[in-house]
């Protein structure tokens, strides 16, 4: 069946409510009728994210084995089964096999950030529909349905509201604004961003306060939420730096090769040497070249680092986000829940007489109100300052409690921080309650910008009567003609001090909010007790302008995490650039960023703030130089994020984004490495990220980079380590056909050479522990190759010792020694597996000789000598092997000058790695 499209919310916000009703027909107080609402269902389609269209486990299955490296393996099996090695292309082939598997297993996990999307909006509504209130599944609402909110409720579709009640919705997951947004019905210009349209409630966001009544404009795929689905969708699943290096790495390393065992049989033929021998030894130098161990010691050294950054807290979803994670260059970061606390505190209170500081963060009671000496103020000094606190801790709708050993608010944030910082300095919920009952209450709304609340004061006798406000400052500062002093004398407002005071507040990026307050000498207890048993309202439903005494003002922000600060300066110090991206305010983003050192110390970021509407304006062409400079990008919506993110991507960075909502999923996909918050991140951002944070802490993601680089080192290092290996054998079967001479290692030789080292011996290199200094260093270059010009000449400069040293001990075995064919034979193939257990050691630094490394800081190095050891000898010595391999017993005098060659190339790759000042990275 063909669906019509719902109608664009976009829109909708500058229009009347009148004319919405009347587009979408239908009616603000009895919505729509059942039959007309079950037409629009077939004609719209359900309220839901549809499932993209997936590959069958079949074609993905396929799809890994879609590599030139995979390829090389796979040629490799085959030319082992058809020399007759069975077992060797059995691990060839298992190697091929657990690879494919893993590639597998990840990529079906990884599909599972559109299902968390579409879980999102699966609930229930409460709809009026032919005038009567029912709840009916979200995913049947339609355009034109009437919804209902009330506190608790996730808003099930796009919504023009038309009518409120003191109604707030937290819109952070969606928007990234850290405070829940205060709605209303007043019409809006065309060109207000989504973060700032307060007469609309998008699907996907939670109420936390009031409720209302909307008219849904938009539904599925049309909403806000499925536009950020879509991004997800589109977004390019990008290619890891190490897995784009591999494949080139590969692709070189194939034709190499190929090229290799041509020429080997062309000059063979040139010869006239016999056709099948020498194809049989072109098979053998392309067997000799592949390094069979390369796919398990990548998927090793990842696993390992997996498992190194999960004791440090990061849980890892792609193994191949361990490497990219350590060539990062550029981390952007969400504000709110990643860099902060995501909860409001209390930082400061101003008084007339005073200005103090709070200390401690979190829900929990724990700090003290200090002066600005840093001593401790008890409350009893300052009235002004008891009265700001109390008007905070009791005009108020919010509450304070501990569960399982935890301090949690609810409500308001704004009110849960002035709930904790009234308790910080002694004044309990409780004992708030029981000094100060309430009597009535005019409720906050965005119209009247303040709270007031009246209360029986019974610290005194006879009992009074106090009315407390709390609110916007502007607004409270019209209600007073006056103020309190430290010693509770009454004063004239002095207006300009207050303002100077709360601009220096708002500047640092804090939210203030006024109290006040009105004492009354009320009547006796018994009075009191008759009034309220009534019911009485004495307070009415507006404050009278003037009829106040300002007490204070309390300033707060959600203040950044306390590791943030050291981290982000330890990603300077690493030189990698940090980036705020956030759909907050620009003043408060600004704020944060100064505290954490974000603009400090990093030559590649200045102090420029850009908003979405700055990003808009800003010309395409200019587009990557401004992201380049900015340090600081607000009020930002999900495309936006996506935008910047590419356009970093395009300068040749590895982008690291870190997120925790909705609203950061797409550029969480995009980026070369996702990173979500455990703890407060969402199952979206989670789906769509490489790493999880589990402890949500910024500092985690320093770690993680340390770890990273140190997995791309170990894997440097054992490419460093088996090409040399690999280029001798490669190069001696060449000489040998190139002279005319016997070949001095079988084709069987060299596969035990290939699969014993690079098991016993490469593969330890995995467990090499980090290097020093390795966070001191600038990232790797994005677009350098793993086969660099410093490796080319390692691998060079070992693969001609290797095939010096094997030749020069197989013509002299055969020529001073008066050995036989497979005695030669073997000393030639011992050469190859001492020489590549002595380099090993050389490798386990890329800069440092072997003797400056400690011996027992990868002890998984010894184990794996001293097995390749035995091997060796029961390869040389047992009868049974010497019939498989054609190998025969040597004497003491071939292992000292087997040694001998060994210690000469150990000095050699030392004297190169100290000329050499560029290590093979």
């Amino acid at each position: 069946m063909t669906r019509s499209r719902s109608p664009s919310p976009s829109g909708h916000h500058r229009l009347p409510v009148h004319e919405v009703v009347l587009l979408l027909g239908s009616d603000r107080h009895r919505g729509l009728g059942t039959r007309e609402a079950a037409d629009r269902l077939g004609r719209f389609g359900p309220n839901t994210l549809p499932s993209a269209a997936r590959t069958g486990p079949f074609r993905r299955a396929l799809r890994q084995f879609h590599h030139p490296l995979i390829y090389v393996l796979l040629v490799a099996g085959v030319i082992t089964v058809a020399l007759g090695q069975h077992v060797d292309s059995l691990v060839i082939f298992g190697v091929v096999v657990i690879n494919a598997l893993v590639g597998f297993v990840q990529e079906s996990r990884a599909e599972a950030a559109l299902e968390g999307l579409r879980s999102m909006v699966r609930t229930d509504a409460r709809v009026i529909r032919d005038g009567h209130e029912r709840t009916v599944p979200s995913a049947d609402l339609v355009p034109g349905d009437l919804v209902l909110l009330e506190a608790g409720d996730k808003v099930p579709a796009d919504l023009r509201l038309t009518r409120t009640a003191e109604l707030r919705v937290n819109e952070s997951a969606l928007t990234g604004e850290s405070s829940p947004v205060a709605k209303d019905e007043v019409v809006l210009h065309d060109d207000v961003p989504v973060a700032d349209r307060g007469n609309m409630a998008y699907s996907g966001t939670l109420v936390t306060t009031g409720g209302g009544a909307g008219i849904v404009v938009a539904t599925g795929t049309q909403t806000e939420l499925g536009a950020i689905h879509r991004l997800v969708g589109a977004a390019e699943d990008l290619r890891t730096p190490l897995t784009a290096k591999l494949a080139g790495f590969s692709r070189i390393l194939t034709v190499g090769i190929l090229a290799l065992a041509a020429v080997t049989f062309g000059v063979g033929l040139l010869r006239d040497q016999d056709a099948v021998e020498t194809f049989v030894a072109a098979i053998a130098l392309a067997v000799a070249a592949i390094p069979e161990g390369l796919p398990a010691a990548v998927t090793i050294t990842l696993a390992i680092g997996v498992s190194r950054m999960a004791r440090r807290r990061a849980v890892i979803r792609r193994l191949p986000a361990v490497e990219t994670l350590g060539g990062t260059t550029v981390i952007c970061s969400d504000k709110t829940g990643t860099l902060t606390e995501n909860r409001m505190t209390v930082r400061a209170l101003w008084t007339p007489g005073g200005v103090y500081e709070v200390t401690g963060s979190g829900s929990a009671p724990e700090g003290t109100v200090r002066d600005t000496a840093g001593a401790p103020v008890p409350v009893e000094s300052d009235e002004a300052l008891r009265w700001s606190l109390l008007a905070g801790a009791a005009c108020t709708d919010a509450t304070l409690g501990e569960h399982d050993g935890r301090w949690e608010t609810t409500g308001d944030p704004t009110e849960g921080a002035m709930l904790v910082a009234a308790a910080k300095a002694g004044l309990g919920p409780r004992r708030v309650a029981g000094s100060l009952p309430r009597v009535a209450t005019i409720p906050f709304s965005s119209e009247r910008r303040y709270m007031a609340t009246r209360h029986r004061d019974t610290s005194g006798e006879p009992s009074g009567h106090v009315v407390l406000v709390k609110g916007a400052l502007e607004r409270v500062l019209e209600l007073c003609d006056a103020q309190l002093d430290r010693d509770g004398t009454v004063r004239p407002l002095d207006t300009s001090a207050v303002r100077r005071a709360a601009d220096d507040r708002a500047g640092r990026g804090m939210r203030v909010l006024a109290t006040a307050a009105r004492w009354e000498s009320g009547p006796g207890d018994t009075e009191v007790r008759a009034a309220d048993a009534a019911g009485e309202d004495t307070l009415g439903t507006e404050i009278v302008p003037g009829s106040l005494v300002l007490t204070g003002f309390q300033a707060m922000l959600d203040p950044p995490r306390a590791a943030a600060i050291d981290a982000v300066a330890a990603c300077h110090t690493a030189d990698i650039t940090v980036k705020m991206i956030t759909g907050d305010h620009a003043a408060t983003a600004t704020a944060i960023a100064d505290r954490i050192g974000l603009f400090d110390g990093h030559p590649h970021t200045d102090r420029a703030v850009l908003t979405g509407s700055d990003l808009d304006a800003v010309p395409a062409e200019e587009f990557p130089d401004a992201v380049q400079r900015a340090g600081v990008f607000a009020r930002v919506s999900p495309e936006q994020k996506l935008r910047l993110v590419e356009a970093m991507q395009t300068r040749g960075h590895v982008v690291a984004m870190t997120g925790d909502g909705v609203n950061d999923a797409p550029a969480l996909r995009q980026a070369d490495i996702g990173i979500a918050m455990g703890q407060t991140g969402t199952e979206v951002a989670k789906d769509a990220a490489d790493m999880v944070l589990t402890d949500d802490d910024f500092a985690t993601i320093e770690a993680a980079v340390e770890e990273g680089r140190g997995v791309f080192d170990n894997l440097t290092k054992f490419i460093a380590w088996t090409l040399p290996t690999n280029v001798g054998q490669g190069l001696v079967i060449l000489s040998a056909i190139a002279v005319g001479a016997v070949l001095p290692i079988l084709p069987t030789q060299i596969l035990w050479i290939n699969m014993t080292t690079a098991v016993a011996l490469g593969l330890m290199l995995a467990f090499e522990p980090k290097e020093t200094g390795i966070m001191t260093r600038p990232p790797r270059d994005p677009g350098r190759s793993l086969l660099t010009r410093a490796l080319v000449v390692r691998t060079l400069l070992v693969g001609a010792l290797l095939v010096a040293g094997s030749w020069w001990l197989f013509r002299w075995e055969l020529t001073q020694g008066g050995a036989s064919l497979p005695e030669a034979r073997t000393a030639a193939l011992n050469v190859f597996v001492v020489v590549s257990a002595f380099y090993l050691f050389s490798c386990r630094s890329l800069v440092r000789p072997a003797w400056r490394v400690g011996p027992l800081s990868n002890r998984w190095i010894l184990v794996g000598v001293t097995a390749q050891a035995l091997a060796q000898l029961a390869l040389t010595y047992l009868p049974a092997l010497n019939a498989v391999f054609d190998t025969a017993p040597l004497g003491v005098d071939v292992w000292l000058r087997i040694l001998a060659i060994a210690v000469i190339t150990t000095l050699v790759v030392a004297v190169h790695k100290r000329v050499s000042a560029v290590p093979p990275r």
